[in-house]
């Protein structure tokens, strides 16, 4: 398969729809630049498969629901399975990614590989996401290229390249994690299903008018615990969230549907009206509503 950069196609509960190889070989590798610029990044989702991050060149500040971490040149980093994340990139960043399925690891659930090793991994509230440490960086990176290249270049029997690199990569993060692994009750963390509950109301709903109350009933918390969610989270209020979510959902709109007139589309946005819309559209992405149609457009 040809490498692709990576257009996320999400659903309202921000899961992604997007399938990363296929039911055969379930695996794909994603070569994709981004810049500093408001509308270019990693928007918050999830997936079922697990997902390894090489940054070539550049900087990616890569955040979880507990935890942000600033991935430079070199770095290597691993997001657990059903884990929602989102990534920026304070000016330039060339990320190389392969996302993969546990079965393809496992081969089945029911083989030992899932049973001790693959399912308790993906259960362990301590690995959320995991930057692999500069004493071992030559070893996993040096995996991790070959499986992309492989993955890239499709040459006989890759897939046994690239299944025997990730289980080495695998092997890796289930020494770091056993102390952890082998606690009960492991799950995901109680922030990652709260923020999920949340941001999902808030995709859903987003067009309506929406308050701070409304917005915490949705992950049947309070309105403080809810301020705190999304602050440790992404570091900003419930409602700034649901403002910058409503201009970039009328971002989309204004290029997909050029013969509706930008005050219908403000008000289908959620905005009273369509000076405010113009205002905060300014705010982001630092012109008008129509010189961003215009300029779509060309």
């Amino acid at each position: 398969m040809s490498l692709q950069e990576c257009g996320l196609n999400l659903d309202r509960g921000l899961k992604e729809l997007q399938p990363h190889g296929t039911l055969e070989f379930p695996c794909a590798g994603y070569s994709t630049r981004y810049t500093g610029q408001q509308r270019d990044g990693i928007p918050w989702h999830w997936h079922e498969e697990l997902e390894l991050l090489y940054v070539q060149e550049g900087a990616l500040e890569w955040r979880t629901a507990s935890e942000t971490v600033l991935l430079r040149t070199g770095d290597l980093f691993a997001v657990n399975s059903n884990m929602l994340h989102a990534g920026r990139t304070p000016d330039f960043c060339e990320l190389r990614s392969l996302v993969f399925h546990p079965s393809l690891l496992t081969g089945g659930e029911h083989s030992v590989f899932a049973r001790r090793y693959i399912d308790p991994l993906i259960r362990c509230p301590a690995f959320t996401g995991f930057l692999f440490p500069e004493e071992g960086e030559r070893e996993a990176s040096d995996n991790f290229r070959r499986a992309f290249e492989a993955v890239e270049g499709e040459p006989d029997g890759y897939e046994f390249l690239v299944r025997d690199c990730l289980s080495r990569l695998a092997l890796q993060l289930i020494q770091t994690f056993q102390p952890q692994m082998d606690r009960p009750g492991a799950g995901q963390s109680l922030d990652n299903l709260r923020m999920r509950k949340m941001l999902e109301y808030i995709h859903q709903n987003y067009a309506g008018e929406l308050t701070l109350p409304d917005i915490a009933r949705a992950a049947d918390i309070g309105e403080r615990e809810c301020l705190r969610c999304f602050q440790k989270t992404i570091q900003c209020s419930p409602i700034q969230y649901l403002l910058k979510y409503r201009v970039t959902r009328g971002a989309e709109l204004l290029l997909r549907h050029p013969e509706r007139s930008v005050s219908e589309l403000s008000l289908a946005c959620g905005f009273g009206s369509p000076s405010n819309f113009a205002k905060q559209f300014r705010r982001f992405y630092r012109c008008t509503p129509r010189e961003y149609r215009a300029a779509g457009e060309r």
